[in-house]
Formats: structure tokens, sequence, C-alpha cells
């Protein structure tokens, strides 16, 4: 994991600028909690999976405040083209986190990739879950990699958990189907209904990140073991309990 230069920084900026602008048109999105980005101090980010369009969405914002390298699995991670981006941006690639459990060798690539990022002062961005919920609440079940780089932070290193809210019912969601939708026959759908709506009339989602830092109570827990980690987690993901679907319509002339 490479620290990328000044002007792939600059780029990147540009890019997540860029990003945001596409992502006003179907979505109002609310931050709070920003705050957590001004400390001098290189940050472990944890947000819960609502659904597959989040990343894009967490990320764009996360570079209004600071700059962040994303732990991703091998089938976004080998997008031609976006590959190249990815191996300059410092993104650490994994093995498809859908598929379940993952052997001890994959843990310690992750893990320490994460801690030489640390260790270069970069913002680390990790899913505890490993794939997208399933229902209206995070569960991230057996999943080892964050509690694993926990208890092995840097002192210096904060754990920012981060909670997404009102992407369950979306298209990007498992809500409608049960299963994973297509991230790129996503994508084109997406772009016909923005053009089926004029580009500004797409009726629009609402969607909330919320920050919180979590470094005192992560660190305490972790140690505890795995488990109690993972509990801990969920817990801050579900705070106000089951999400309803909301199924938006699609067209604001019907």
């Amino acid at each position: 994991m490479k620290k990328p230069s000044f002007f792939f920084h600059l780029f990147s900026k540009t890019i997540a600028f860029t990003v945001r602008l596409i992502l006003r048109s179907r979505y109002k999105i609310l931050v709070q909690g920003s705050d957590v980005f001004t400390k001098n101090s290189p940050a472990f980010i944890l947000p819960n999976h609502q659904a597959l369009i989040d990343p894009v969405i967490l990320v764009s914002h996360i570079y209004r405040f600071s700059t962040v390298t994303p732990v991703m699995s091998e089938k976004y991670f080998d997008i031609p083209v976006a590959k190249t981006f990815f191996r300059r941006l410092g993104a650490v690639r994994v093995s498809d986190l859908e598929n379940g459990s993952r052997d001890t060798q994959v843990l310690k690539v992750i893990t320490r990739s994460a801690i030489k990022g640390f260790k270069r002062g970069q913002n680390i961005i990790l899913y505890p879950s490993g794939q997208i919920a399933g229902q209206g609440f995070e569960k991230i079940y057996n999943k080892k990699s964050a509690y694993h780089i926990v208890n092995k932070l840097p002192e210096d290193v904060q754990v920012i958990g981060v909670r997404i809210t009102g992407l369950w019912g979306s298209m990007w969601s498992k809500a409608r189907t049960g299963k994973s939708p297509d991230f790129f026959m996503q994508l084109l759908k997406g772009l016909f209904l923005v053009l089926a709506n004029l580009i500004f009339f797409l009726p629009k989602r609402t969607v909330t990140i919320e920050f919180a830092d979590l470094t005192s109570s992560a660190k305490s827990i972790a140690e505890q073991g795995q488990k109690p980690f993972n509990s801990f987690l969920e817990e801050f993901y579900n705070l106000r309990g089951e999400e309803a679907a909301l199924f938006l319509k699609h067209f604001f002339y019907l």
C-alpha cells in the first residue's frame, strides 16, 4: 500500500466532487459528526453496509473533509481502467467478501496492509460485515477483519464508526429480491432514470451519514474478544432498531 502523490490526491478530490454532483440528482445526503476528521491522526473507518451504492456515497463525502484508502472486493478492484486508479489510490484488494469467511492468510494481508497505511498517516475504510445487509439492520456474524485490525492499532489511530440510513429499499439494496443487485446493471438503470426524469426531477431519497468517534470503547471491547466486539459494532449500527424498507418511486410523473 503506497501513499498517493500530491497530484493524485488532487485528482481524487476532483473525482469525488464530480461524483457528489451526480449523486445530487437522486439523493439528499445529510452528514452529521464530520468534526471527527479535525483530529490530526489517521483513522480506521467502519461503516455499516445497506446497499451497493453506499461506498460511493460515503467515500465521495469523506473527501470533503479528508482522504481515505479503501479495502475492497476483487470484483470491483479488478474492473478494467478503474483498476489503475485503485492501485494508485493504495486500495487493498481482497477476495470476494460475500463468499463468507476468509482464511488466515487473507486476514494477515488485510491487517498488515492497514497497519502500514496507518503508519503513513492514511485513513483506512473497511466494512466489518463484508457484504450488503440482507435485512433492515446490520449483522456482522463471524467476520474477523475489523476485530483483528483494532487489536493491532497503533496508539494514535482513531476508530470512527459510520451509521448510514435511508438506503434500505433502494434498487441498490437486497430489499426487493433478497439478492445482491448487479452493480453495473443498476448503474445503467440509474443513468436511464436520470434522463427519463429530465435530469432535475428524479424523486430524491434522503440518506443520512453519521460519524462517531468510537476509539476508546472499540479498543477496550476488542480486548474482550471477537464476539463482544462484533456485537458492539452491531449495537452502534442498529441504534434505532430495524429500518423499514422505503421503495421510492422512480419517475416524478407517476
